[in-house]
Formats: C-alpha cells, sequence, structure tokens
C-alpha cells in the first residue's frame, strides 16, 4: 500500500493541484501524487486543453481518477468553487498543492498599481483562500490533511526587473507558518508547508553557456527538475511530524554564491 494510502487512511486520497494543466512543475505534482494512489483534481485558467491531456496521461499511465477544474485565481470567489468542486467529486480533500503563480520581468518604473495589485491577488491572496477552503472540509476529516504552498528560494536574493512578483511570493513563507497554526488550532492533523524551488525547468532556448553558468550557481553543479519539487511536495505530504516548514529545493542556491568568496578565497 502505497504511505499516502497510510497517512490518510484512504484507498485513494484526494489532491487539488492549482496551475497543474500546463506542463509545468504543477503538473509533475499532480503526476507524482498520482504514482502515490491519490486522485486527482487538476485545475487550469487557460490551458485547459493541457489539462484535459494531463488527465488522460494520469489515467493511462496510473488509472488514476481525476477531474479539471477551471478558473481565474484572481476572482475572489474562485478558490472556493475549486475545493467544492472537487468534494463534490471525490467526497473528500486530503491534499491542497498551491502551484499556480505568475511571473514576468517588468522594469520597476514600467510597475503599475494594478499590476502589483494583480501579483499580489493570484501569487497570495488566492493562496489564502485556497488553503482556508481546503482546511474547512480537512477540520472534518480523522486524518486532517496536507497543504503545501510552493514559494521561491529568491526571495532572499531577488532578481531584477521582479518588484512586483518577489514581495508576492514572499508572503508565502509568512503565510505558510501563520496558517500552520491556525488551522492546527481546528484540527491538529492538518499541516502546512512550503516548497522552495531553485532553478528547475530552464527554457529551451536558454544558450548552452547561460545554462552552464546556472549550474555552477548550485552547491550540486546543476540544474534541477521539476521532478525534485515534486518528490518534496510528496515528502510533506507523507510526513505527519512536519508542519511550518518552508523547505528550499534549490541544489543549495541559497546558500551559495560561486564569487569564490566562500570557497578558495574566503579570508574568515
Amino acid at each position: 500500500m502505497s504511505f499516502l494510502k497510510t497517512v490518510f487512511d484512504c484507498d485513494a486520497p484526494v489532491a487539488l493541484v492549482t496551475g497543474s494543466g500546463a506542463p509545468r512543475v504543477g503538473r509533475e505534482i499532480a503526476m507524482e501524487l498520482a504514482r502515490g494512489g491519490c486522485r486527482i483534481a487538476l485545475h487550469a485558467n487557460t490551458s485547459v486543453e493541457e489539462a484535459e491531456q494531463a488527465a488522460k496521461q494520469l489515467s493511462k499511465d496510473y488509472q488514476c481518477e481525476s477531474i479539471i477544474t477551471q478558473g481565474s485565481l484572481e476572482k475572489d470567489d474562485v478558490p472556493q468553487r475549486l475545493v467544492d468542486e472537487t468534494v463534490a467529486a471525490f467526497g473528500r480533500l486530503d491534499i491542497l498543492v498551491n502551484s499556480a503563480a505568475i511571473w514576468s520581468p517588468t522594469p520597476i518604473d514600467q510597475v503599475t498599481p494594478a499590476e502589483m495589485r494583480r501579483y499580489f491577488d493570484i501569487n497570495s491572496v488566492a493562496v489564502f483562500l485556497c488553503a482556508r477552503a481546503a482546511a474547512a472540509v480537512m477540520a472534518d476529516q480523522t486524518t486532517g490533511g496536507s497543504i503545501v504552498n510552493l514559494g521561491d528560494w529568491a526571495t532572499v536574493r531577488p532578481y531584477l526587473d521582479h518588484a512586483a512578483y518577489f514581495p508576492s511570493k514572499g508572503a508565502i513563507d509568512v503565510m505558510t507558518r501563520s496558517l500552520a497554526v491556525e488551522f492546527a488550532t481546528r484540527n491538529a492533523a492538518i499541516r502546512v508547508n512550503c516548497v522552495k524551488p531553485g532553478p528547475v525547468l530552464l527554457a529551451d532556448e536558454i544558450p548552452d553557456r547561460q545554462r552552464l553558468k546556472l549550474c555552477t550557481s548550485t552547491l550540486t553543479g546543476g540544474i534541477g527538475t521539476a521532478g525534485h519539487v515534486a518528490h518534496a511536495v510528496r515528502f510533506l505530504c507523507e510526513n505527519t511530524f512536519v508542519n511550518g516548514v518552508c523547505l528550499p529545493v534549490d541544489g543549495g542556491r541559497s546558500i551559495y554564491s560561486p564569487d569564490g568568496l566562500q570557497v578558495g578565497e574566503n579570508t574568515g
């Protein structure tokens, strides 16, 4: 029996993964949880056709029962509806993964108040609303549930031209800890954790020279994969004694810089 089935005392636990339609990290998380025996509620905003392809793949590869939920997380009523549709289809909700997010480089002088609000609405507020709706269901389940948010390692070392994105993702760390405290008072079996991915899923058009430079920026000497992130999410769902943790999955990127000052040129 899958360990996830043991944790949630269910032959087929249910996982809702936002932002899992397009072939990115969210979809790989859905696949990993399906491998663990979960039924999956996929979520897409505009990537509905890709979500349908993912649903077919889940059925073919893992004999996984799935549904597709749709809606823009910019709208306040969508998070509750996604949870309601998941529970209506499967009768329970054991895992919520808040994977959906937006990001695009914009020079700071071009960031408008509306864009700033949009980043927070999708990357922060929607995470809160999805988690709160999920926890209301999990509170009535003996085995509670696991909520995993996706943050970003680079909130500690922000990139240029992402002045709207990084504050919205930086809120996830504090929100994770706060919600862990809030929801555990309703049911001690509800856990809230966070995964903070490092460099994964590089675009195909990135030049080899830049790719090599990114590889040397990690202690592991390589670029991560969506699978590394998905494995960490599954770990946080399986381990019932981990709560309120923000886990970097970044090859050591958040503690290391290849400028020689840590290794070789350090002076104490």
